[in-house]
């Protein structure tokens, strides 16, 4: 396999690993959303599986992610993959209620008192 398919592939297989997490799904759960093995969201996340295109749209839908996002078409600096994680952090935030949010709030700010 050439070099750039395999960074490609390991590149969506971390997305892919990300997203599921943000979405805060176990292999075994998105395997039964997507109606496949749990061993097969495993190889999809370690890469040693391609995804066909039918595939990442309904990993993209389930996830609530977009499928560029998720290919990585719209990696512009060395920044892209922390930006990413804020944007599924953000995703994850939104879903919190009130007291819940708060109470995040003041546990980063013990944590950047610790520093």
């Amino acid at each position: 396999m050439p070099n750039e398919e395999m960074t490609s592939r390991a590149a969506i297989a971390a997305r892919l690993r990300m997203a599921r997490e943000a979405a805060g799904l176990s292999q075994g759960q998105t395997a039964k959303l997507m109606e496949m093995h749990r061993p097969t969201i495993s190889e999809l996340e370690a890469g040693h599986r391609r995804l066909a295109a039918d595939e990442i749209a309904k990993f993209a839908k389930t996830y609530g992610i977009g499928i560029g996002w998720l290919i990585g078409e719209n990696e512009d600096s060395a920044d892209d993959d922390v930006s990413d994680k804020i944007k599924l952090a953000a995703r994850q935030l939104s879903s919190l209620d009130d007291e819940d949010l708060d109470k995040l709030m003041r546990l980063f700010q013990s944590m950047r008192g610790a520093e």
